[in-house]
């Protein structure tokens, strides 16, 4: 079994950064209630100094049509690259603040609104954590796998993991 570490405020902030802007795309679920999950790649522009994620989305989008009609959303990251993953619930809500959008602006958003940060269709998404739980390693990626193999060829276990919830 691996090691569980609760982590709080300041703690539980980092790792949310760490781990969301780490991976930067995240699968983004709308209409909790409704199955199949209605899923979609998102693109973390910001989290936060209060642990609050970032994102930009099309006023006319179907997202943002889910949000105003059920603000409970579920976000999934996962690097397979360093063995860390973040599922985080919470509330979104969709904002049209010109000032965090220049904050946040990156050229690479000018893709989906064309007339740049004055573009009618630009809206924030605002998601704040609720509930999350993360699952780690405790060591790099290259540690991971040597002890993965060794494991391996002893015929032990290894768990080099860690994992807990994050509480804001």
């Amino acid at each position: 079994m691996g090691d569980f570490k609760d982590l709080t405020r300041q703690e539980a902030i980092e790792k949310i950064k760490d781990l969301a802007t780490g991976t930067d795309i995240c699968m983004f679920a709308t209409s909790l209630t409704q199955l199949p999950l209605i899923v979609r790649p998102m693109s973390t522009m910001q989290v936060d100094e209060e642990g609050n994620l970032w994102f930009f989305s099309k006023k006319s989008s179907e997202k943002n049509r889910e949000i105003l009609a059920d603000k409970r959303v579920q976000l999934f990251y996962a690097s397979r690259n360093s063995s860390e993953y973040l599922s985080l619930y919470g509330e979104a809500s969709i904002s049209t603040d010109k000032n965090k959008a220049e904050e946040i602006w990156s050229p690479i958003v000018k893709a989906w609104f064309t007339e740049g940060i004055n573009d009618p269709e630009l809206t924030l998404i605002k998601v704040v954590p609720h509930d999350s739980y993360y699952w780690d390693t405790k060591h790099n990626r290259l540690i991971s796998l040597i002890k993965i193999a060794a494991a391996t060829v002893t015929g032990t276990t290894m768990d080099d993991g860690v994992e807990g919830k994050l509480k804001l």
